[in-house]
């Protein structure tokens, strides 16, 4: 059977690869004695039941589409960055204390320098994972797992060490002009986190989609992620690219991260592990195969399993974690790819032969 002759558009790996995720958790509450029908409704209606849950959803997915637009870029160009998580927390660091440090500062500037010193924060960090990859030929993954550590630990350290009063673990929160909430939204979706955020992870998203379309940035890192060797000999700079790509990456998950401290818990405190926004961003790109505008699809349904997820456990005995389940099947399924193509081979296969028997 001849797979590759089988084309199944773009958008039908993701969809039925969030079907058999789905199934896969079905199945698994079934032999588990629990009712899946009612599982899943009370997920859906905790996650869209309500204007206080449809704002929830909105704010998980805001950090999720900048975190999975870095992994995406750094994807292109051939990397496999796996310290979003880590350079998601340095920029939450670094936008928080900026806040805070120079608090006297207007909003027209207290917000957007907030913001951007959290996106350098991101490209600093992976900025050295890229650096290392260009000059030395050290594998990114690795580095970027080492830096997801070093900046756990490190944050922790600041946060402890100069931001926290007394035996305190989380710094005070950040004076209201460089926050990213508004009581007017926060009336509109009933008292939800939801957040200004939202508009500039939208913005991300169409300037991404740009870079790696239409400009030259974007087709050098595309042609250092198809082939390196070849773009070097068609005169391009690998390590130029290599560690542009890193950056932008990097300035997204801070963004991301920035997203956190300025709009969802508007501080920082102690973490005893890394955020999840960098790991769920991974799978967001991975389903919406990078497609920046795939990735907001992608980011609001991570949004309605993470929010709904918590009405499961609120309205029945099952664990919440049947949710992680859920979004693990469905990334093993884009992951797997194949299996969805052999059996959209087998099946045109069958219907050809019916056709021909007829």
């Amino acid at each position: 059977m001849r797979i590759k002759k089988i084309r199944i558009g773009g958008i039908m790996i993701p969809l039925v690869s969030v079907f058999l995720g789905l199934l896969v958790g079905a199945v698994i509450m079934m032999l588990s004695h629990f009712n899946p029908i009612q599982n899943y409704i009370n997920l859906f209606v905790g996650a869209l039941g309500s204007p206080n849950a449809i704002g929830e959803v909105l704010r998980a997915a805001t950090p999720l589409m900048l975190t999975a637009l870095g992994f995406s870029v750094a994807n292109s160009a051939g990397f496999f960055n796996v310290g979003l998580a880590g350079q998601a927390l340095a920029g939450w660091l670094a936008s928080v204390w900026f806040a805070l440090t120079f608090s006297h500062l207007p909003g027209i500037i207290l917000l957007p320098g907030s913001i951007i010193i959290g996106a350098l924060a991101g490209a600093f960090w992976s900025g050295i994972a890229g650096f290392l990859r260009a000059y030395f030929g050290a594998s990114e993954v690795i580095t970027t797992i080492m830096l997801n550590y070093i900046s756990l630990y490190g944050t922790n350290a600041i946060v402890k060490g100069s931001m926290v009063k007394s035996d305190a673990d989380s710094t005070p929160l950040i004076p209201a002009q460089a926050r990213l909430r508004t009581p007017f939204l926060e009336q509109l979706t009933q008292n939800s986190t939801f957040h200004w955020g939202i508009i500039i992870s939208i913005l991300m998203v169409l300037l991404v989609w740009f870079l790696m379309k239409k400009t030259t940035l974007g087709f050098e890192i595309r042609a250092v992620g198809m082939n390196e060797d070849a773009s070097r000999y068609a005169g391009m700079s690998s390590k130029k690219t290599i560690i542009s790509a890193m950056l932008i990456s990097g300035a997204l998950a801070g963004l991301g991260g920035a997203m956190e401290g300025l709009g969802n818990f508007q501080n920082i405190f102690v973490n005893t592990v890394l955020p999840d926004i960098g790991f769920d961003g991974m799978s967001v790109s991975l389903l919406a195969t990078g497609n920046p505008i795939g990735i907001i699809f992608s980011a609001l349904l991570f949004g309605i399993l993470k929010i709904g997820g918590l009405n499961i456990s609120i309205n029945s005995t099952t664990p919440s974690e049947i949710v992680n389940i859920v979004i693990a099947s469905v990334i093993f399924f884009v992951g797997a790819n194949y299996i969805i193509r052999y059996w959209g081979a087998k099946m045109k296969l069958t219907r050809k032969n019916k056709v021909g028997d007829a």
